[in-house]
């Protein structure tokens, strides 16, 4: 079993980051002929086209805490998007691991951030629980295509639809495969129903 960087001492990540793309499979990075020092370098993926939603806010998380170290005019992180036959593209970032035999500031705070994760899989809670409730009103607007022509939706009725369901049908709001809550058509009508939401003829 391979061990996590999080896993490690930071020192030992260090060791295990840098050059890291050399041992992709079918890969390359083009940024490799842009800096002298490439072998110091690591790429890290956090998410792709089709992650789900706690993918996308761990993402958010670490990109927030390693962009003051892309300002400068020889950044320690450089944000990647690379192209992927499967999933289009995925993303992430390069950092610079050591710079002049030391170990840099930036790889420090994602380590760190990488320890986290290896004690608990979500690095922004409030973060990731506006995710799922965003989600699902989407969601709740989707499924709803049809109900439109049956009833007269008031403007917030995504809102007072989903704040019913919390109160009276939790399992239609909960979150799906990571991809927020997602009701039925026919829990739908019956929220709207309840709700007295006005029957078009």
């Amino acid at each position: 079993m391979t061990t996590s960087l999080g896993e490690l001492t930071v020192e030992e990540a260090a060791k295990q980051a840098a050059g890291n793309w050399r041992n992709f499979d079918c890969f390359v990075w083009h940024r490799r002929n842009e800096v002298p020092d490439a072998e110091n370098w690591a790429i890290f993926y956090t998410h792709h086209r089709d992650s789900g939603l706690l993918d996308q806010s761990n993402a958010s998380v670490i990109e927030k805490a390693l962009e003051p170290f892309t300002e400068d005019d020889n950044p320690d992180v450089v944000f990647e998007s690379h192209s992927h036959w499967a999933v289009g593209h995925v993303d992430g970032l390069s950092v610079r691991v050591f710079r002049d035999g030391q170990i840099t500031e930036a790889f420090k705070t994602y380590h760190e951030l990488r320890e986290r994760l290896a004690d608990y899989p979500v690095l922004d809670e409030e973060d990731y629980s506006n995710r799922e409730f965003e989600a699902t009103l989407e969601n709740i607007q989707d499924t709803a295509w049809r109900l439109k022509n049956e009833f007269d939706l008031p403007e917030g009725w995504e809102g007072q639809a989903y704040d019913w369901f919390s109160e009276h049908n939790c399992r239609a709001v909960e979150n799906r495969d990571d991809q927020g809550g997602c009701p039925s058509e026919d829990e739908l009508r019956e929220a709207f129903e309840a709700l007295g939401f006005r029957k078009l003829a």
